[in-house]
């Protein structure tokens, strides 16, 4: 299909015509090929107008945490009360052979069956962060076909994968009862980029999911009074920002979901009336823009002519221990011809 028939079908397409058209177009969207990638950019511009009206939920958490299952009850949830859901799905690629698993539809088999919802797993391809490296781009077509919550799963993550955070409108950490000690709540990273902390699986150990939530409590309150402190206007409208809180629920019981969702609508309304939801999508698409321009540079490095004459002696004597990797990185930057050096001036 041409860029311009998969728009239509995008836009205007019966519900079955316009799942294919999603599947087709998010696939052209994550192609390499050069021509590919031409038709993908006339696909985006044409769709532009039409996103961003959806509301972008990033969900991240340990493996194991319980993040299909909460989504999937989540999504049947919102189903319910009348919305679309798009769920973006991020799948580990293997460092020995390159694939996935890709196996997120299976566990969510009732909404990735129902008619309201498109559900779409990607490999991470080596990109890291927990996000694949076209998820964005596949955020505004899910918005553009009119779905208006789009969820991005992220891989189990660890604490420094935090990309999902620069995409979202909200992001949401799951933890379990049992994650650690106080000194680990209180660490560095993805817990304080969190707006919401679910501990997941609270009907497990009622007592431990109320330690952690009063740990993890502590703990944003922490991070929050240092972001206060250093803002002045923020402190003076302490009232009118979101503060970041912690809920208990138990998504294979399906206990909890109407909890969690009260406090992404009242995210939402806050983060809506002071403007800080319109000036956060604006940074992340620059932030997006120069993530873009960054692959890009790396791509045409890798394909310089005089690039690839000089690196494959280059890789040997640094793979031999003749010559530092430093110095060979240098060298390899000195020789781009002056095209490329001029793209990256």
């Amino acid at each position: 299909m041409t860029a311009s028939a998969l728009v239509d079908a995008v836009l205007r397409g019966d519900a079955a015509a316009q799942r294919r058209a999603i599947a087709k177009a998010i696939t052209l969207l994550e192609s390499t090929r050069a021509d590919h990638r031409v038709q993908a950019d006339e696909l985006l511009t044409t769709l532009l107008p039409q996103t961003g009206k959806a509301f972008r939920l990033g969900i991240s958490g340990v493996p194991g945490v319980g993040k299909s299952t909460f989504i999937e009850v989540l999504g049947l949830y919102l189903i319910a009360q009348g919305h679309r859901v798009a769920v973006l799905t991020i799948d580990p690629s293997s460092t020995v052979s390159g694939g996935s698993i890709l196996g997120d539809k299976t566990r969510m088999e009732h909404l990735s069956v129902h008619e309201r919802a498109y559900i779409r797993p990607s490999p991470s391809s080596g990109t890291l962060g927990g996000v694949a490296e076209k998820t964005r781009e596949a955020m505004l077509v899910c918005e553009a076909a009119g779905y208006d919550v789009v969820i991005v799963e992220t891989v189990g993550v660890g604490q420094s994968e935090t990309a999902v955070a620069n995409m979202t409108d909200m992001f949401v950490l799951m933890q379990l009862p049992n994650a650690g000690d106080d000194l680990q709540a209180i660490k560095k990273g993805v817990m304080e980029l969190a707006d919401l902390v679910i501990i997941n699986k609270a009907d497990i150990d009622a007592d431990a999911a109320m330690r952690a939530e009063a740990q993890i409590t502590s703990a944003m309150r922490l991070f929050g009074l240092v972001n206060n402190a250093m803002g002045g206007d923020q402190a003076a409208n302490y009232d009118k920002l979101w503060h970041p809180r912690v809920v208990q629920l138990s998504a294979l019981h399906n206990k909890g979901v109407d909890v969690f969702w009260d406090a992404v609508t009242q995210f939402r309304t806050i983060q809506t009336s002071n403007g800080q939801l319109a000036a956060r999508r604006r940074h992340q698409s620059l932030s997006w823009m120069w993530e873009r321009i960054d692959a890009g540079l790396k791509q045409a490095f890798r394909h310089d002519p005089a690039v690839s004459a000089m690196l494959p002696a280059l890789m040997a004597q640094v793979e031999n221990g003749q010559l530092p990797a430093s110095t060979a990185a240098r060298n390899l930057l000195a020789a781009q011809s002056e095209p490329t050096q001029a793209a990256i001036k």
